[in-house]
Order: structure tokens, then sequence, then C-alpha cells
């Protein structure tokens, strides 16, 4: 049966415009903020010393998939970072080791939005690969002689090494408390401490530089990592870009990889 010459047109218009449907690729948010948004200028991100190796490998990618971008990292204990920040340190992004630090930003009005929590962490003891002090568990480190480095208490794994000792029924008397974990770590691979407190990531990270022995404890101290665009910056739109990246698959990769935990 003979269509009529309307119909037959009709179908041909509705075919070509259901074949370029099927042709054109559906943009993702990454590509959306790499391309359509033609992301440029400089980024600046202040992270807790933990991050410093996940942060620099998505920074390394932030760059990638925006050529136009360059991202400065500057690592520290949160609260120097904080104190920094306050003070008038030109941050764009800032990510701490805990909540509390955060919080700090927030009731100085310095945050943009709400901050979003991207990954967690808990304390692992870091001993030297020969481990001369000898020691297997938690309670170890409270032995006399056993030189033990930690953080400093303000700083987020020092508050976790004081709630997982008091946890643990046990005193801490270290022989340095430092202002960030990385400091820390850096004692116990140059052989001046027996024993280091620090997070677990940090001893992954390490490879065979250290040896990690878990605290033993059934319910560690877990610090919560929170992520927020500064609200002083003049990139926000930078800064939104970035967040975006760390809170969504690609960044979650990358921190699993490195051993953070789950948001």
């Amino acid at each position: 049966m003979k269509r009529p010459l309307g119909f037959m047109a009709a179908a041909f218009v509705l075919a070509a415009s259901l074949s370029a449907c099927g042709t054109t690729p559906t943009a993702t948010p990454q590509d959306t903020a790499s391309s359509a948004t033609a992301l440029s200028g400089t980024l600046t991100v202040f992270a807790a010393a933990s991050l410093t190796g996940t942060f620099t490998d998505l920074a390394a990618q932030f760059e990638k998939a925006n050529p136009q971008v360059k991202v400065d990292l500057s690592f520290d204990g949160s609260s120097t970072l904080v104190t920094q920040i306050i003070q008038g340190a030109p941050a764009d992004v800032f990510a701490s080791a805990d909540t509390k630090n955060m919080t700090k930003l927030s009731d100085a009005k310095l945050v943009a939005g709400s901050p979003a929590v991207f990954a967690t962490n808990q304390l692992a003891i870091a001993v030297p690969p020969s481990n001369p002090a000898n020691i297997s568990t938690f309670a170890d480190l409270a032995k006399p002689g056993v030189k033990v480095v930690v953080c400093a208490p303000q700083v987020p794994c020092g508050a976790a090494a004081v709630a997982d000792a008091a946890t643990a029924g046990i005193t801490l008397k270290p022989v340095s408390q430092e202002l960030n974990v990385t400091s820390v770590l850096s004692k116990v691979t140059s052989g001046e401490a027996d024993a280091g407190l620090v997070y677990v990531t940090d001893v992954k990270s390490a490879g065979d530089k250290v040896k990690g022995i878990p605290l033993g404890l059934a319910d560690p101290t877990i610090n919560k990592y929170p992520i927020a665009a500064v609200s002083g910056s003049k990139h926000q739109d930078l800064a939104t870009a970035f967040i975006k990246m760390v809170t969504g698959s690609s960044g979650q990769e990358t921190l699993k990889a490195a051993g953070f935990g789950a948001p």
C-alpha cells in the first residue's frame, strides 16, 4: 500500500532526528567541567599532610583534564593550615584531616557552602624495618625506654593518638610531638624513633621504609576528612570543579588505592 508523501516526509525527518541523537555522546560531569566551562587559572589547595601523595596525584589528573589550569598545593598539619587561612593566606580549597579544624574555619566565616566528607582514616604504628624496640602491640609503646614520636595534640593525628591511648588504657610518653604526620614518619624512617603513630595510609605510602603494626583496638578513632572551598577565593569555579573531582569516582578510586576509607 502506498503511503502519502506527507507521511513519508515526516518519517524521514523522524529517522534523521533519531540518528543524530544516537551519534551524540553523553557528556559526563567531568567532561563538562573540563571542556564546556573552559576552566583556566591557578587553584591553590591547602591540604592535610596525610593527603600529600593522593592530592599530588589528583592535582595532576585535574591539570590533565583542564590544560589551562595550574594547581598549587600546600601540605601541613590541619591546625597550621587553618591558622594560615584565618590570617589571610590565599587558599581556594581546604582539605582537613578532621572535622574539628574545618569547623574552626566555618566559625571564622571562611567556608563557602557546606564541607563534604570525602575520606576516612585511622592510626597505625610505624616502626623501622628492623623493629629495634621489638614492638608488637600498642601497649608496647608505653614500655620504659621506647622512643615514641606522635603528632601534637592540636593536630588531628595527635588528637587521635590521645583518644586511642585512652581507649587502650595506656599512657604514652613521647620523646617528640610533631606538627604534622609527615614529620612523625620522617623520625621513624631516619631511625630517630623506635616507633611513631601515623595513619595507615602513611604506612602504606612508605613501602618498605617502615613496618606497620595495627593498634588492635575494637573501637579505634576514625578521622573524617572534609573538603570545602574557602569563601575568600577568587576562583570558586575552579574550587567547585576540583572538589567535585575529589568526591567523584576518579577521586574516590585514587583515595581507596592509597588506603583511605570510604566517607
